[in-house]
């Protein structure tokens, strides 16, 4: 990849920087972000389930969805470097998106044709290369939206938007998957995400130029150089993963851990090591001068200046980011081998996943965006919780329901409801919190680190539900969306120190 010391893609010139062009370009964005994910998560729970594997292993499963809480560790390439041949045309942005939607297209078509889950360090490894893609899409273009658009009114239309599209997907595709897995199997439901996860590709290819970019040899010549180094990036990233994934599952092994290991002490543990680490640090990096090597190193600056800012309130601030979606986490994961569990199948469970819950999330992530351009954001930040604890409280309802679809539609409508109107305004918030300096990088390590303890406690879901049950996992998950209030008030005090410039 060639070296970004070149500037970052203009927003002022860009042909998306107004909200009219904005809001199906970013509709857009998140349909291609959103197919890919139940993939990875739900759909891969139940396709695990069916093929026997154990609920303690289908819980460690949810920890390849703790990769995008990792993204800060990359998202810095993505600010600072071009990809060969695509953004020789396109940008920097849409470079990057395009680069991630051929790893999305190639990581499900991998997961279709292992469907018999025979191997499942091989189903391990191909869902993790399909969850890297997804986030690196995510991470493209979430700064692209920051840059384009900085203010509060502006990001409330825009990430409704990303978000109806985003959820869209999400929703059509778990639907169809498990449609189209109960009438003809789990590979032709992965190969059909796949062909619908590449029609955005085709679109982003005729758009036009990026402006001030060389586009000396033409649209084609920059896509042939592009897709001859996304397939060499592609096989590298694979090779790379599947060191590491071997190496882990050595030590593990190493280690005494096993499918009936109770890993729920180790995993609470892990989840106090970020919050020691900070403020550990904190002092240091509050006596930083302009010229410290911390506030201008590429790798760390971006990371810094956020706590810099903060100060000792960062760390409140962390709790809060870790704890307001780790309800609706917990639940992601279990929700539907519980309701496949009080006998309902997969067509079923499928058309709840459809149109009702399309329907709810449009409406909750609706209400999200309106709220925020009407409401002061510590009033959004509350009732989105309130909402979200609803919705988690609704299996416990449905655990006890004689199996019907008007209760599972019900409870799914909820869910999605909530899920949907905590998260827009959840990002909006998030994309407040950035310097718009490093909003690729810092946007990253807010999101990735809004979901570092949740994916862990949920990767130990199955434990818990061995446990407590399914009512006591479902009534914790509702409790600990509300554990964020007791938040609100500091958060409306809060101030960042003014920022003095120092770049990176």
């Amino acid at each position: 990849m060639t070296d970004a010391a070149v500037a970052l893609d203009p927003p002022a010139a860009d042909p998306a920087a107004t909200a009219p062009h904005g809001m199906p370009l970013y509709a857009l964005l998140g349909f291609a972000a959103g197919l890919p994910f139940y993939l990875f998560s739900t759909v891969l729970a139940l396709r695990l389930q069916a093929h026997g594997v154990a609920l303690t292993v289908i819980g460690f499963f949810a920890w390849v969805q703790l990769l995008p809480t990792f993204k800060f560790v990359w998202a810095p390439l993505l600010d600072r470097y071009d990809v060969p041949g695509f953004a020789r045309f396109w940008g920097k942005r849409r470079g990057w998106i395009m680069l991630a939607q051929l790893g999305i297209v190639a990581a499900t078509v991998a997961m279709a044709l292992t469907a018999s889950d025979a191997s499942l360090p091989l189903t391990a490894l191909f869902a993790v290369l399909l969850a890297f893609w997804t986030t690196t899409l995510e991470i493209a273009a979430d700064a692209w939206r920051i840059e384009l658009f900085p203010t509060q009114d502006q990001q409330g239309p825009i990430v409704a938007a990303n978000l109806w599209g985003y959820r869209g997907a999400m929703v059509a595709a778990g639907s169809g998957a498990l449609l189209l897995a109960d009438a003809g199997g789990w590979t032709l439901a992965y190969l059909a995400i796949a062909a619908a996860a590449f029609l955005p590709f085709p679109l982003l290819v005729a758009t036009a130029p990026q402006p001030g970019r060389d586009a000396r040899g033409g649209r084609w010549r920059a896509l042939a150089a592009g897709l001859a180094a996304a397939v060499a990036i592609l096989i590298a990233l694979a090779l790379v993963t599947a060191a590491l994934g071997w190496l882990a599952l050595s030590l593990a092994a190493a280690a005494g851990i096993g499918g009936a290991s109770n890993v729920t002490p180790y995993v609470l543990a892990l989840c106090l090591v970020p919050f020691v680490a900070m403020a550990a640090a904190l002092p240091r990096i509050r006596r930083a001068a302009p010229g410290s090597r911390w506030r201008r190193s590429a790798a760390l600056g971006p990371y810094v200046d956020f706590f810099w800012r903060y100060g000792g309130a960062a760390i409140g601030l962390m709790a809060f980011v870790s704890l307001y979606r780790m309800g609706d986490v917990l639940a992601l994961n279990l929700s539907k081998p519980m309701i496949k569990e009080a006998g309902y199948t997969l067509s079923q469970i499928g058309r709840a996943d459809s149109l009702i819950a399309l329907g709810a999330s449009v409406a909750g992530v609706g209400a999200g965006g309106w709220l925020v351009t009407r409401a002061a954001m510590p009033a959004a930040l509350a009732m989105g919780a309130v909402v979200a604890a609803i919705g988690n409280l609704g299996f416990v309802w449905l655990a006890h329901r004689p199996a019907g679809e008007p209760a599972l539609y019900l409870a799914t409508a909820a869910d999605q409801f909530g899920n949907g109107m905590a998260g827009a305004v959840f990002v909006v918030y998030l994309s407040l919190l950035v310097n718009p300096r490093f909003p690729g990088a810092q946007y990253a390590f807010l999101t990735g680190f809004a979901f570092l303890l949740p994916r862990l406690l949920a990767g130990a879901g199955g434990a818990i539900v061995g446990a407590i049950g399914y009512d006591g996992f479902f009534l914790l998950s509702g409790a600990l969306s509300l554990a964020v209030l007791p938040f609100i008030p500091f958060l409306s005090r809060l101030r960042p120190r003014a920022d003095d410039g120092v770049a990176a």
